[in-house]
């Protein structure tokens, strides 16, 4: 068993840039793996956590705010997609999973780059772990806050759009807003197949969107929340689609302000390319493809954990 490691400090509950990011928490990495170790990486070193590669959306605002920071990507696709598992499974899932993550790559900071873990997992991990955690929750507040018409678009996938803590989210800083929302798990899979490098069909997109464009009241909307990690992928495909006059809100940059707070400055300029690093948690031909794909996120390596080998939890 790997000995703890701790970062002794302590954080405010809330972000100062953005309010929309979950609190920063401490963790231990306290289990073992097989897979090849990168402890030599000089610097700080980020893990952006997600179950599919929408979470590389977040790792590129990171990328471009912190460009010495190392990363770790880790994809839980073995279990992909979150929107679709219950609650205790997902809590069980991603306890096992971050624990063999944390074991086998230490970080300075851990990112829960998906909406579906970061609204689910977190107090789980927040009880558990001990070094910063930051999550990511809908862009309501900023898109709430800049609205000129008062009409907000959300789309999300089903289950956010369907889960209380978005209605929360909404009665809490949008009260005043007429908000339209859809939801689309088909949008997380076309943005997989971009990545992968597969045809996409404009027409598709299109079609999933026009429900939206379809409210009484869409002609007044200015502002649309990407409350998927996924979406941001598919910036260019669903500005096509939309009037010239939506501006599309992601967490991303948020996020990313988040962890250079958090890090304080300590994100050197010596990390090359060569230290980051894709791990997933199932072999595929589908997470193979993504090879392209990731070196343009200055990612060059990839690792695949085997959880059949890893015992024990957070």
């Amino acid at each position: 068993m790997a000995p703890a490691v701790k970062i002794g400090c302590h954080f405010s509950n809330t972000c100062p840039l953005s309010g929309d990011l979950i609190n920063p928490h401490m963790t231990d990495s306290l289990s073992s793996s097989t897979q090849p170790s990168i402890d030599s990486a000089p610097g700080p070193r980020v893990l952006v956590f997600d179950s599919g590669v929408g979470g590389l959306s977040v790792a590129r605002e990171i990328q471009q705010r912190l460009p010495g920071l190392a990363l770790v990507y880790a994809s839980d696709n073995g279990f992909f997609p979150y929107g679709t598992k219950g609650e205790a499974e997902l809590i069980t899932r991603v306890d096992k999973v971050i624990s063999a993550l944390l074991a086998q790559y230490p970080v300075d900071i851990l990112v829960i780059a998906c909406n579906t873990a970061s609204t689910l997992t977190l107090p789980h991990l927040r009880s558990k772990l001990s070094l910063p955690i930051v999550g990511v929750v809908p862009a309501i507040k900023p898109a709430a806050r800049q609205t000129l018409s008062g009409v907000i678009g959300l789309l999300a996938t089903p289950a956010t759009v369907a889960r209380p803590y978005t209605h929360e989210l909404i009665r809490e800083y949008a009260p005043q807003c007429e908000v339209i929302s859809l939801g689309s798990s088909e949008l997380v899979q076309i943005a997989e197949q971009k990545l992968r490098g597969e045809t996409i069909e404009q027409a598709t997109i299109a079609q999933i969107i026009q429900p939206l464009l379809a409210h009484e009241k869409s002609t007044q909307m200015d502002k649309l929340v990407l409350a998927c990690t996924h979406f941001p992928l598919l910036k260019e495909e669903l500005a096509a689609e939309l009037p010239a006059t939506i501006q599309m809100i992601d967490s991303g940059e948020a996020i990313a302000r988040r962890v250079e707070y958090l890090l304080q400055g300590k994100a050197g300029a010596h990390t090359t390319p060569m230290d980051n690093i894709a791990v997933f948690t199932k072999q595929t031909p589908e997470a193979e493809r993504l090879a392209p794909a990731l070196k343009n996120f200055s990612i060059h390596k990839t690792s695949y954990l085997d959880l059949n080998k890893i015992s024990g939890s957070i």
